[in-house]
């Protein structure tokens, strides 16, 4: 049972047989519970336009509650002191936006279609989704219609961007409030709960973003309750979650309630951690491995995989080492060295942390899909200082890192938020997707990049705050305008077009390049399905060789060749001799008995022995 909300009926134990009483108006009752250490005095629950006085807990210090008949949809909150009605902070549905009134939510009313057995990461093709734009009505319900594309695809697993409640309608969802909620402009909770049923149906398992390190600026009531932020430490963010300071047992249950009614009420298959290098712990168990003990246990309990995965900065194997070996215990984690090593050599950029990859960039993608990372306790030019810690490939399985060429981050960060097919040929972008696919970690495609869609993917607000949403604006500006850019050229924000310009076009799909495109992304992911090299979870197992100056790569996974000519001159790549052709951008022949590989300009080929 998670811990400190709402007990909603399906989740009271015992209410169906002795706590239900005759009622008309209000329903079943239901047990309101909140954390409110800053009320001094009172508490009061405002259901439906009437106040309803609360007790204090007597063993559980800060708590607050009372039993009242509520109907499904019921509106209600908290008031302390006198003051304010606020939203609960473990609300299921905020249905007038974060700032508005909670409703009573049943999380056991949805009559669930399949029976899921789950799927784990092993063998799993992730595909990150905004449910804001990956369909013009940028909702969950019709994104839920276009699922059966991504499974004949060969998608494993939709990771969706953040879906908590933030001011607004549009945006990308990392300014999120009401931890336990879903945006009601996407649907809200029960068409999330339709969505992961349709995607069950498929086959497909389901990823949700949650952000702990930090919250929304604008419809954050969350320190009115109790101390749930700390000046202990501060974060880009401010103050700082607080997960040591006083009464930061209560506020890391309420992040593991969170996660953990996620994974159960909604039937999610596993959660993305943001910037888990943000979050400032210096308890001995940390808040990460308290989170990951919780999840295998929820597994264990529930009978089917569940999984979390980082999104890190540190450079640290421990991440996803098990707890058992001394780690933090999670499945997986985002790996940037790999993308920042594929972004260079496709892109030639080296602004920023780019620089660090610049110099040798082929033998920088070489030694991540030996060694996992590039910063390996190597030096850090972007942050002059050495950076990272050798990861064990004897024992660290590569499906424990993500591989990606795009993500939301690395497109929607630049300052016109394009894509690599606003610069790239048709060409490289197969090259790009024949390292994703067929290398040895968990690869993850970015919505649209499958048929290299044009539409740029740009930052975009709906802040209703005027002065927040004009700080937002500027700051977006001051940023670029600082790296040479004209502030003119930097999209406004909260303009609407931003958003509209940043949806998927999906008649792309049927048009050249891109119905090529979308092809051979499907021909790849077909060969990781029947190439079983091609899982192989080996690191060690990887031997790569690259020509830096003719701009070719290539590396073997047991009987499986891959290889790839960046160039815009054909490659000679000496690959040894037979095989078959497996999968080719561009005709191509096995290599004859010379083992040379001729490759055309910015092409690649997948080979096999035999």
């Amino acid at each position: 049972m998670a811990q400190g909300h709402v007990f909603q009926t399906p989740i009271l134990p015992g209410w169906g047989r002795h706590r239900r009483r005759a009622s008309t108006t209000r329903g079943p009752p239901v047990l309101f519970e909140v954390w409110a250490p800053q009320a001094e005095e009172r508490v009061a629950l405002w259901l439906e336009g009437e106040e309803l006085p609360m007790e204090r807990a007597e063993e559980r210090a800060g708590w607050w509650s009372t039993e009242a008949e509520a109907a499904e949809g019921a509106h209600y909150g908290f008031a302390l002191d006198g003051g304010p009605v606020l939203p609960d902070p473990r609300s299921r549905r905020q249905p007038s936006g974060p700032d508005g009134m909670s409703a009573v939510v049943d999380p056991g009313a949805h009559a669930w279609r399949h029976d899921w057995p789950g799927r784990g990461l092993g063998g799993a093709v992730l595909y990150e989704l905004h449910v804001g734009t990956y369909t013009r009505e940028g909702t969950l319900d019709a994104a839920a219609e276009r699922l059966g594309e991504l499974a004949e695809l060969g998608i494993t697993h939709i990771e969706l961007m953040p879906l908590c409640p933030f001011p607004g309608v549009h945006g990308w969802g990392y300014e999120g409030v009401s931890l336990w909620a879903v945006h009601e402009p996407y649907g809200g909770p029960e068409a999330l709960r339709r969505f992961v049923d349709t995607a069950h149906g498929h086959g497909l398992g389901v990823v949700l973003d949650v952000v702990h390190n930090h919250l929304g600026p604008s419809g954050n009531h969350l320190p009115s309750f109790g101390p749930y932020f700390t000046e202990t430490h501060h974060t880009p963010w401010g103050a700082a979650v607080n997960l040591d300071a006083p009464g930061s047992d209560e506020v890391r249950a309420y992040l593991l309630g969170s996660a953990l009614a996620w994974l159960r009420e909604h039937r999610l298959d596993g959660l993305r951690l943001d910037a888990v290098h943000a979050l400032a712990d210096t308890r001995a168990l940390p808040f990460l491995e308290e989170l990951s003990a919780a999840v295998d246990a929820l597994s264990a309990e529930l009978g089917r995989p569940l999984f979390l995965i980082a999104e890190s900065d540190l450079g640290d194997p421990r991440t996803t080492t098990p707890r058992e070996a001394g780690g933090l215990g999670l499945q997986a984690q985002w790996n940037d060295d790999f993308h920042h090593a594929l972004h260079t050599a496709l892109t030639g950029e080296a602004q920023g942390y780019y620089a660090d990859f610049a110099t040798a960039p082929l033998a920088a993608i070489g030694k991540t899909l030996t060694r996992g990372f590039f910063h390996d306790g190597t030096y850090s030019s972007f942050r002059g200082r050495t950076h990272g810690r050798p990861v064990d490939v004897t024992r660290t399985a590569a499906h424990r890192f993500l591989g990606y060429a795009q993500t939301h981050d690395q497109v929607g960060n630049r300052a016109l938020g394009d894509r690599l097919s606003a610069t790239l040929s048709p060409g490289l972008l197969a090259c790009a997707a024949a390292l994703v696919l067929t290398g040895p970690f968990t690869p993850m495609l970015f919505m649209g990049e499958e048929w290299g869609a044009r539409t740029p993917w740009q930052f975009f607000t709906d802040h209703t705050d005027p002065e927040l949403a004009e700080a937002v604006r500027t700051g977006r500006r001051r940023e670029f305008t600082a790296h040479g850019w004209a502030a003119e050229e930097i999209p406004d924000p909260q303009d609407p077009l931003t958003t509209e310009r940043s949806c998927l076009d999906r008649s792309e799909r049927e048009r050249e390049p891109h119905a090529r495109l979308l092809a051979w992304h499907r021909e790849l992911i077909a060969l990781r399905r029947t190439q079983s090299d091609l899982t192989d979870p080996d690191l060690a197992a990887v031997n790569v060789a690259y020509d830096e100056e003719a701009r070719w790569l290539a590396y073997r996974r047991g009987d499986a060749r891959i290889a790839v000519n960046l160039a815009k001159e054909p490659a000679v790549i000496p690959l040894g001799g037979g095989g078959r052709v497996l999968a080719a951008w561009e005709p191509v022949r096995a290599p004859g008995a010379d083992g040379l590989l001729h490759l055309p300009p910015e092409s690649c080929a997948v080979l096999a022995d035999g």
